[in-house]
């Protein structure tokens, strides 16, 4: 019956893992500040800076949909404030937030 159970909770924990790894996106935007958002989307990199270093925490902007994101791990985006980017990222919607797996400079 143990092992019954830790097989169960063996394959749950799988199963997991794997929801999460669909989950995760490829999506283009910008890196900008939670007091401008979409305001600096390519334009306002200098500006973005300034206003994470003011306090502001960075956000992420869908280049598509023209949402934007809050960041729930934004030490991952530190050397991209202001740049259009390709992430690799997990979406919560009902925190309206996104978890980035990777990131790098758009082409």
């Amino acid at each position: 019956m143990k092992r019954i159970i830790a097989m169960l909770i063996a394959v749950g924990a799988y199963a997991a893992v794997a929801a999460n790894a669909v989950d995760s996106k490829t999506i283009n935007g910008w890196i900008s500040d939670s007091m401008c958002g979409a305001k600096h989307a390519g334009s306002g990199a200098e500006c973005v800076k300034k206003c994470i270093d003011g306090g502001m925490t960075p956000v992420f902007v869908d280049e598509g949909k023209k949402q934007v994101w809050t960041i729930d791990n934004p030490d991952a985006v530190k050397k991209f404030y202001g740049d259009r980017v390709t992430v690799k990222a997990t979406s919560d919607s009902d925190k309206k937030s996104v978890h980035i797996d990777s990131i790098e400079a758009a082409k």
